[in-house]
């Protein structure tokens, strides 16, 4: 396997992700006394840090690795929208699909942090699903990408903010199948088992568990084995890839299937883990349609974004370090 020419391949493969977009904003402080007003801890601010998060993340992960990425949802007429469309125009993400609705807010996520831990996270949102209006609007433009830009993939992103509707996500993922388009997932509970006929489903051991009302505290690979049977007959989907926290990550695509474990790391957040491991498995599964490999190296990303504080994208170089030392005799 040459791992240069694998990712240098990347450039040639084109990604839309559909999903909640959302800006993440980091505000760092120090902690040296107690506020006499009420037994809490008084922040001194010194910095504050915008990132794109939610379903941007995935599309930032695209685009540090070198795809040609859209990103395709819905955002507020706000401040926090503009920032956020900025910083996508900034790290060469297509935003032509990018809509604007007047019913809605961007969500932001703001979190306070002293000494590398949060003491608070405020969630600025609208939770409602989108309007009939906004759900067209949006249909038309993911379709109008479909159709026209043939990505080799779509990733849905639900994050259970509302953009991805049941509705929605069953006409667009019909659609990528009569265009021959491979779809991807990272689902939440909501909408589990909406996403039918999908190519890859990429959950993790606990939405899984939760999505299947499962209360065994066991994982080996027959347990995993049944849990992906019962996945396939809601969803008769291609590929489960399961994420394992520290214990790694499980495929199967009904004929071959491995737990892959995780490796050494130092972890310091796991905040947007999946969506690296997402956009890292699909544009793999793009280049190869090798499914092991796919769960090898998505693997992998996951865990060398962890030792990043906060929501960050997958370093293309690191990662390519990493997969030469760990997937090379």
């Amino acid at each position: 396997m040459n791992i240069d020419q694998l990712f240098d391949s990347f450039r040639e493969i084109k990604v839309g992700v559909i999903g909640d977009v959302m800006l993440d904003t980091y505000m760092w402080g120090h902690v040296d006394r107690i506020s006499p007003e009420a037994p809490v801890p008084i922040v001194t601010l010194h910095k504050k840090e915008y990132r794109i998060g939610g379903a941007g993340n995935v599309a930032l992960n695209l685009a540090s690795l070198g795809a040609r990425t859209s990103v395709i949802s819905v955002e507020g007429n706000d401040d926090d929208g503009i920032a956020l469309r900025k910083m996508f125009d900034e790290s060469h993400i297509d935003t032509k699909h990018l809509l604007v609705s007047e019913n809605r807010i961007t969500t932001n996520k703001m979190r306070v942090i002293s000494r590398n831990q949060q003491m608070m996270r405020l969630d600025s949102e609208i939770m409602d699903d989108l309007s009939e209006a906004d759900e067209g609007r949006l249909y038309n433009a993911a379709a109008d990408f479909i159709r026209n830009e043939k990505p080799a993939v779509i990733i849905f992103e639900d994050y259970n903010k509302g953009v991805l509707k049941e509705s929605l996500i069953t006409s667009l993922i019909d659609l990528c199948k009569k265009e021959g388009v491979i779809t991807a997932v990272d689902p939440k509970r909501k909408n589990f088992f909406s996403y039918r006929h999908v190519t890859i489903f990429k959950p993790n051991l606990k939405e899984v568990k939760e999505g299947l009302n499962i209360i065994e505290d066991v994982v080996n690979e027959t347990f995993l084995d049944k849990i992906h049977a019962r996945l396939h007959e809601k969803l008769n989907h291609d590929i489960s890839l399961i994420t394992l926290s520290e214990k790694g990550a499980y495929y199967s695509n009904g004929t071959q299937s491995r737990i892959i474990p995780s490796h050494v790391r130092s972890i310091a957040d796991v905040s947007g883990a999946g969506d690296t491991v997402i956009a890292v498995a699909a544009l793999i599964f793009a280049a190869t349609a090798n499914v092991d490999l796919m769960a090898e190296i998505a693997n992998i990303a996951g865990g060398l974004v962890c030792e990043e504080v906060g929501t960050v994208a997958i370093n293309r170089q690191k990662l390519i370090e990493e997969c030469r030392n760990l997937l090379i005799p």
